[in-house]
């Protein structure tokens, strides 16, 4: 196995779906010994979630699949005596702790900061939520989409005569785990410094807002929002050209590029009259609409080897399965694979982060429910009877 930058980090991953798992996950990928603790029998719930009731392998979820690779399952009832019993001996020696229950549950259970840190002062217990940890949205579902509404981003997405438009992806939630990997790692930094741990809260509606930093601070500044166009201009906040133009097979994106240089480009002198910056905003989906009639005309190809020979910033607009077969994703090395015993051979997208001395790697599938419990319980030194008698009980489970 590759020696990797956190290898001698171990974390109690309680964490579900999406947020918690793909922080975990990035911190697995450099190496940390991540034991997921989920529940004996359904574990994760996105074990049971899928799109389009496609199931990989037949049986198993992408969505889990896709978040969950170089970890150990150890399976517990987290209500369970002898379950409590385990957790608190691992906690000993574990050096980080991920759950983004909500907001007091894992209190209540008696497995919250304060009680860890009582057995071991030096972890570092990290929280994420939709809302943090009180105040008026507390009690509040933390979903994705949620979080997309109420922080701006679906107001400011699509076109103004469409309804407001989320990301098609789990953007809030991507954004809470690599706020979670900020905040751990800057914790174990530190700790190396100080000798001591801390508690980490992170929440996705901070996230959001902060990763829209600047167009906070436009609406905020000028006390006024920014206004959706009505055409496939790429940004409330843009004038055109910048934006997404058809082709005669597919679409093109154009960025900030010299109006005149594109003009030239796509050959029809009469663009010239709106070549004036007041113009190329206040008219920009009727600018939009006269670029458009010009780049149907071209092949994507065509176009955009015309439109990087001027120098002109732009893209094709590919789909997943055409950026998975891009010729930069392959010379990246961006498309992996990993063997899991349901599922077979499951494609993925690799580690994004390079490291010259210490790579990311994939050095294991995303596990069955509780596929490493007797493994995990005897390296933390608990007997093969309690082992035993733990799943006898019910309070935890290895799978076959």
């Amino acid at each position: 196995m590759t020696d990797r930058a956190l290898s001698d980090i171990t974390i109690l991953d309680f964490s579900h779906l999406l947020q918690g798992p793909f922080d975990t996950q990035m911190l697995a990928d450099m190496g940390a010994d991540v034991i997921k603790i989920e529940r004996p029998g359904s574990g994760d719930m996105f074990r049971s979630l899928t799109f389009q009731n496609k199931w990989v392998g037949g049986m198993e979820s992408p969505n889990f699949l896709a978040w969950n690779r170089n970890k150990r399952s150890l399976a517990l009832n987290l209500k369970a005596p002898e379950a409590r019993a385990i957790i608190m001996k691992l906690v000993e020696t574990a050096d980080v702790v991920v759950q983004n229950f909500r907001p007091g549950v894992m209190t209540r259970l008696g497995y919250g900061y304060k009680e860890f840190a009582q057995i071991n002062p030096r972890i570092i217990y990290c929280s994420g939520s939709g809302y943090g940890d009180d105040g008026p949205y507390v009690t509040r579902p933390g979903q994705d989409m949620l979080i997309q509404g109420l922080t701006g981003i679906m107001a400011a997405t699509g076109q103004a005569d469409n309804p407001p438009t989320p990301v098609g992806a789990g953007f809030s939630d991507q954004i809470g785990a690599m706020n979670m990997v900020y905040g751990i790692l800057t914790a174990l930094y530190w700790r190396e410094r100080s000798g001591e741990g801390q508690e980490v809260i992170v929440n996705l509606m901070a996230g959001m807002l902060a990763h829209q930093n600047q167009e906070m601070v436009m609406a905020m500044n000028f006390g006024e929002d920014m206004a959706r166009p009505n055409s496939g201009i790429g940004h409330p906040g843009m004038d055109a050209p910048f934006g997404t133009y058809p082709t005669k097979d597919g679409w093109v994106t154009i960025a900030m590029s010299p109006y005149a240089k594109l003009i030239g480009v796509l050959g029809n002198d009469d663009l010239k009259r709106f070549d004036d910056p007041e113009t190329l905003f206040d008219e920009r989906d009727l600018v939009w609409r006269a670029l458009a009639a010009e780049t149907i005309k071209w092949t994507t190809t065509k176009l955009i080897e015309a439109l990087l020979e001027a120098d002109i910033w732009c893209g094709e607009v590919k789909t997943h399965l055409e950026a998975a077969a891009d010729p930069q994703v392959a010379h990246l090395g961006l498309i992996q694979s990993y063997e899991h015993p349901r599922a077979g051979t499951v494609k993925v997208v690799g580690p994004a982060v390079s490291m010259s001395n210490t790579p990311a790697t994939i050095e294991r599938p995303a596990p069955l429910v509780g596929e490493h419990t007797r493994e995990v319980l005897t390296e933390f030194g608990i007997s093969q009877d309690k082992i035993d008698q733990a799943i006898q009980s019910g309070a935890a489970e290895q799978s076959e």
